[in-house]
């Protein structure tokens, strides 16, 4: 059973986020406007949601003010849609394997934007000070890496007939031009810096509204009506908004139940069984499963480019963790030894009484 094993859930969970990009760009290549499937998905997360949250819920949430609301509006609206919208026209010019790289980068933006807000210390005269720096620089490169250098190609068997529509439509797709490909890769970083900026500041929100379940589902519900506004301001045509049995249904549903819904869940058991690092440690799974599938499902090529920049976003992701679990670690320690010096002292108190 998943839920008796922390490595079992993190791996579904990574599969899970594997799916959502493949199935998304499958989506978009076969010409379903990006800004549609977020408003489909972002419908489909709370009509799914809302069930629960109000089960779970309703009777002990706390109440509801007008500031809050309008800090959940706005974390909905930059965290959320904003988010997603950058996410679905970077995926259109790029590829599932990058925007699976880009995600590597997340904890080291999240880390950075913590410092910019001093939500986050940086000792720079440590040695886990020096490996946050360096992190920060290795991610830099390594998406530098993914944007302008390509080098060599590698394609491995491919089942296209899975996706029918995407063979034919990747040799004029825009990824094969370099200019969109860095529109592309910038947004996917755009996009990662967003939701970054969501983790850091949705802290705060949390400590004014601490249900946790309403609080996703109202987030999920105002981002709804905000990515409706966006795709009707852009999209009127009413062909484009119909959804068949095809691929495009399958991915709307599958990233607003699967991804919002049952990963939500996953992810709060993993932290809470084994921590916040232990979850984001398995990140790069998340880009190994992707470079697999991609090439095969979607005929997708592979390059060095997207290789290296790849492990170097992993490896920047690595220092940082590594520099977060020691801090850690050491915090731990000096709180043992102030707790057991504090108790030494109480003894000796008494042993003198």
């Amino acid at each position: 059973m998943v839920t008796k094993n922390p490595y079992l859930a993190v791996v579904l969970i990574q599969s899970i986020y594997t799916g959502m990009f493949l199935l998304s760009k499958a989506a978009f290549d076969g010409g379903m406007n990006n800004f549609i499937f977020v408003f489909y998905r972002q419908a489909a997360a709370t009509i799914f949601l809302i069930p629960f949250a109000l089960f779970f819920e309703w009777k002990t949430a706390p109440p509801l003010s007008f500031r809050t609301f309008c800090k959940i509006f706005l974390l909905s609206l930059f965290g959320i849609t904003l988010t997603l919208d950058l996410y679905g026209v970077g995926l259109v010019y790029t590829s599932a394997t990058l925007a699976a790289a880009t995600t590597n980068c997340l904890p080291v933006i999240t880390f950075f934007l913590a410092v910019l807000l001093r939500m986050e210390v940086l000792r720079l005269k440590t040695r886990a000070g020096i490996a946050k720096i360096v992190g920060v620089f290795v991610c830099l490169a390594g998406a530098l890496t993914l944007a302008f250098y390509k080098g060599p190609h590698f394609k491995l068997f491919c089942l296209h007939h899975l996706v029918k529509h995407h063979h034919s439509q990747t040799v004029h797709s825009p990824t094969s031009s370099g200019q969109t490909w860095i529109k592309g890769c910038f947004l996917m970083l755009m996009s990662n810096t967003c939701w970054g900026l969501w983790l850091v500041i949705q802290g705060r929100v949390l400590k004014s509204y601490p249900s946790k379940l309403l609080f996703t589902t109202m987030q999920c519900f105002l981002s709804t009506i905000q990515s409706f506004a966006v795709a009707i301001a852009l999209e009127r045509d009413p062909n484009e908004w119909r959804l068949d049995w095809n691929v495009r249904l399958l991915a709307v549903a599958y990233c607003g139940i699967a991804v919002t819904g049952l990963t939500f869940y996953l992810q709060a058991w993993v932290i809470e069984k084994k921590g916040p690092v232990f979850l984001a440690m398995s990140t790069p799974l998340n880009l190994i499963f992707t470079i697999f599938c991609s090439a095969v499902l979607l005929c997708e090529i592979i390059s060095l480019g997207s290789l290296f920049g790849g492990l170097l976003l992993i490896c920047g992701l690595y220092s940082v963790l590594w520099a977060k679990s020691r801090e850690q670690r050491l915090l731990n320690e000096n709180c043992l030894q102030a707790h057991v010096d504090k108790e030494c002292t109480e003894l000796k108190v008494v042993t003198t009484a």
